[in-house]
């Protein structure tokens, strides 16, 4: 054996035994202790709270609704409408998910104190403690939110949520936590969400000199102000989000599926709404463009790093793909077309002078010719037989008499079982042959036309249609302002509002079909159908066309039972802990 080979081998054996050669450096393997002098390992606690947001991706829960089916036979929500929805299988849970992050968050607020933020600088530590634990209780409440719509429910007479866990949970733990009541959780969000508007600016933004520093921070320097608190932050938890996620919940603890079992007020929703629409000037702001947010091209392609659109109040990241167009262009256009709104939807849709289509009267309505004369919007977020997609404005067919991809025989899983296809939130200069074409894409997490349509709804319940409480507008004012901006009633006044104006359950009914359509395929349908205690099982209708002859036909049966307005507890968390108890009827 070669001398040198043999000298290496004994080398590798002696190091073989050194401890030091063969584990880890200790660095490696930090202790818990050291996030309080690394403070990217306590921020990292922080962040994972972000990572648990469930709405960072588009769900399409609309396809358990009246409002859309889906073509995937395997599709989880096609699944939940059409009777497999269960405690042992909820693709709707947000308890183990949410849960997780609330540890998370529940760790870092307990040790946010002790972390040495910044050793040279006594306010600056305090600065960047103050803003992280703000984010923290937003987080939490937001989290907490989640739960609360997904996992609320009766216990008999009772109406509860979730157990309140505000402490890390150890293995010493004691996880055999019994639900606390849906009115406890409710107000442990309020009070995460007034902590949080304590700590945390409205917005980030740069300042420019020291008169818009707060009192509590005085003395210090602008560039100090903004390296805590300045526009590079942007969409992280701020004091305007907290306030309109606390408006979004009054909004859930008002209706009529929760109002017995809680303290909130449908003056409450009114009010808190009221507060994020008076920040940013009420119907001043009210964006003409709103009704395309998605499409917005030039916007979108301009949109600075942590900016928002004059639509959005808060948002995702900006990435860039063709991913919604994959999955939801027609088959002609090289996608899956796999959200499928329904008949039901299209009717909603009044004409383009604001009459519903079944008033015969005045509508104007043409069942022959079913999409002349309608609302806008109709054109803009439903594809139907002779409208136009994709980059080249295909004209779509789906006809029974031109045998295409599109059309509603085709049996592959691709084309459309309704005679529609979303175009709603695709961005129709995405080509997908013969090459891909990427173009930007975000969701928001809170749109301020949803904000809008909160206050209407609860504006209208409180004092009805043309009082405001005290505020600057009344629901009336509101409604007929997005109505007018989507085109509907523009050349007449308006007068089917004009005629409802002072018939507050006719109001009603007006705002929540103002809301089926401006919200549609983001995922609200399915949670207001649930808080309004409105039919569940309602048919689900497509459109054959042949010939020129338009005939409703039926698509899916929907197979709701009575308790599943409110959905499950995880059946594997009921196996585990008996202090839980399950939704009555799961």
């Amino acid at each position: 054996m070669n001398r040198i080979l043999i000298r290496f081998i004994v080398v590798v054996v002696v190091l073989s035994g050194c401890k030091k050669f063969t584990d880890p450096a200790p660095q490696n393997n930090g202790d818990f202790e050291n996030i309080y002098t690394e403070p990217a390992l306590a921020h990292g606690l922080l962040l994972n709270g972000y990572t648990r947001l469930p709405s960072n991706g588009w769900s399409f829960n609309d396809v358990a609704t009246d409002d859309a089916v889906s073509n995937d036979i395997n599709n989880n929500y096609r699944k939940i409408a059409t009777g497999q929805w269960s405690a042992a299988f909820n693709p709707l849970d947000q308890w183990t998910n949410a849960r997780a992050g609330i540890q998370y968050i529940n760790l870092f607020l307990a040790e946010a104190d002790k972390v040495l933020w910044d050793s040279k600088d006594p306010m600056l530590n305090t600065m960047f403690n103050d803003r992280q634990k703000g984010e923290a209780y937003a987080l939490r409440a937001y989290l907490m939110s989640y739960m609360l719509q997904a996992h609320a429910g009766k216990v008999g007479n009772v109406l509860y949520g979730f157990p309140l866990v505000l402490q890390p949970e150890t293995p010493a733990s004691d996880f055999n936590q019994p639900r606390a009541t849906f009115d406890a959780c409710i107000k442990q969000i309020y009070s995460d969400l007034d902590k949080a508007e304590q700590l945390l600016p409205l917005d980030y933004a740069d300042i420019s000199n020291t008169t818009q520093i707060p009192a509590k921070y005085a003395g210090i320097k602008v560039e100090t102000y903004n390296r805590v608190f300045g526009k590079f932050f942007n969409q992280r938890m701020t004091g305007r989000i907290s306030k309109a996620i606390r408006a979004k919940v009054a909004l859930m603890g008002a209706s009529p599926a929760y109002s017995a079992g809680n303290s909130t007020t449908w003056i409450d929703a009114a009010n808190y709404a009221a507060q994020v629409l008076a920040l940013n000037g009420w119907l001043a702001n009210l964006d003409p463009n709103g009704v395309t947010w998605y499409d917005n091209r030039a916007e979108i392609d301009a949109l600075a790093s942590g900016a928002n659109p004059r639509e959005v109040l808060w948002r995702t990241n900006v990435g860039s793909n063709s991913d919604l167009e994959a999955a939801n262009y027609p088959p002609t256009l090289s996608g899956q077309g796999r959200i499928n709104p329904t008949q039901n939807l299209v009717n909603s849709f009044p004409m383009s002078n604001g009459y519903p289509i079944t008033n015969t009267t005045s509508s104007g309505y043409n069942p022959n010719a079913p999409y002349t004369g309608r609302d806008p919007r109709l054109t803009k977020y439903i594809l139907f037989n002779g409208n136009t997609a994709g980059s080249t404005n295909k004209v779509i067919n789906t006809t029974l008499d031109v045998a295409t991809n599109d059309d509603a025989l085709n049996r592959k899983e691709v084309s459309t079982r309704t005679g529609y296809y979303m175009k709603k939130l695709l961005r129709h200069d995405v080509s997908r042959t013969p090459t891909v074409n990427n173009q930007k894409h975000y969701r928001p997490h809170i749109r301020y036309t949803e904000i809008f349509l909160i206050y209407a709804e609860a504006a209208n319940e409180a004092w009805g249609p043309m009082a405001n409480g005290g505020n600057a507008y009344s629901a009336y004012d509101i409604i007929k302002a997005i109505r007018a901006r989507a085109g509907v009633g523009t050349t007449n006044g308006d007068a089917y509002l004009e005629s409802i104006k002072a018939d507050k359950d006719a109001m009603r009914t007006l705002i929540r079909n103002e809301r089926r359509l401006e919200l549609a395929f983001e995922g609200f349908r399915f949670w207001d159908l649930r808080r309004w205690n409105a039919v569940l099982n309602e048919p689900v209708k497509g459109m054959s066309i042949s010939q020129g002859a338009y005939q409703e036909i039926n698509v899916e049966a929907r197979s709701y039972q009575e308790h599943m307005r409110f959905g499950p507890i995880p059946y594997s968390e009921i196996l585990k802990y008996n202090s839980l108890q399950q939704n009555t009827g799961w």
